[in-house]
């Protein structure tokens, strides 16, 4: 995972005046699953935007493939968490799966056999190909997801984004699409997702998370850890009644060097072992390290 997907230097985002991240520096790898996490309005859905060229950094920089996500690349494949298709429109789940061809094509393009034969392709992969002809206002929503998963894998792309892919769908649709996640970088693609959920983000290549700003950037290991889950998520969240810390079931312990810890000099462990980080994000990888309380079985892919 040596070469970047992406690179944020003192990146500040937001809509008009209001600010949704602060100053942050931190990298996305290629070939490789990087998860987002943090709370509501943490700004996990922002940096992906960034990411998709749809927002303008209010300052620092961010390159995404060595140019600037605004050019909208197309080897950057960006699905939404939900398409908004008027009620009634006609269009089948053939038809949406072929407008990512678009990018390349153009609207007035017309689709090769190769094309043709891209969108049969991604329809299999997602489980859809029976519902070609179907209307998409005939379809669940677990089954509409997929199909705009499919509409990303149609277009030529390096790097998949996805925005809380897997966010109240069906089981079957969960694990179609999970399995997509977990195999593109076998193909030499990235993928980017949006996750509420810790143990996707543990079955991740590297963990961006954050609390309004990056708390940490790197390995699940190096980031899960119960020293930046307490600065993502409150320290409220993590102890039991008499205020003492609350076992929470797969939560590394900081490790003896207190590895992991970021932001602004936040403890890792026992006092004697705070410092301060220097840069504001300070990721330590520890290869050697697991992660405990992952249950494999839960994801249908290789680690």
């Amino acid at each position: 995972m040596s070469e970047l997907l992406a690179e944020a230097v003192d990146l500040r985002l937001g809509y008009g005046n209001q600010v949704a991240v602060e100053a942050s520096s931190f990298t996305i790898p290629h070939e490789a699953v990087t998860a987002i996490i943090g709370p509501n309005g943490s700004g996990k859905s922002t940096v992906l935007n960034a990411l998709g060229g749809v927002l303008e950094p209010l300052s620092g920089s961010l390159t995404v493939l060595g140019e600037s996500p605004r050019r909208r690349p197309p080897r950057v494949s960006y699905v939404l968490q939900s398409l908004a298709f008027p009620t009634g429109t006609p269009i089948t789940v053939r038809e949406a799966v072929g407008m990512g061809l678009y990018p390349g094509l153009g609207w007035f393009g017309r689709p090769s056999a190769d094309d043709r034969a891209r969108v049969a392709r991604a329809m299999e992969r997602l489980g859809v190909a029976d519902l070609a002809d179907r209307h998409l206002d005939e379809l669940s929503g677990g089954q509409r997801q997929r199909v705009y998963v499919a509409q990303g894998m149609t277009q030529a792309h390096e790097a998949l984004l996805l925005d809380e892919p897997l966010t109240g769908l069906d089981i079957v649709s969960a694990r179609v699409i999970d399995e997509i996640i977990h195999t593109e970088r076998e193909r030499g693609h990235a993928v980017v997702l949006t996750t509420h959920d810790l143990e996707e983000a543990r079955a991740a290549d590297w963990v961006v998370l954050m609390a309004g700003r990056c708390v940490a950037a790197g390995p699940p290991a190096a980031v899960l850890t119960r020293a930046n889950l307490t600065v993502a998520y409150g320290l409220g969240s993590l102890h039991g009644p008499g205020g003492e810390v609350a076992p929470v079931d797969g939560w590394p312990e900081p490790d003896a060097e207190g590895a992991t810890d970021a932001g602004r000099g936040v403890a890792a462990g026992s006092a004697d072992r705070e410092r301060e980080v220097d840069g504001g994000l300070d990721v330590v990888d520890d290869p050697h390290r697991t992660v405990r309380g992952h249950d494999h079985g839960r994801h249908h892919h290789p680690h």
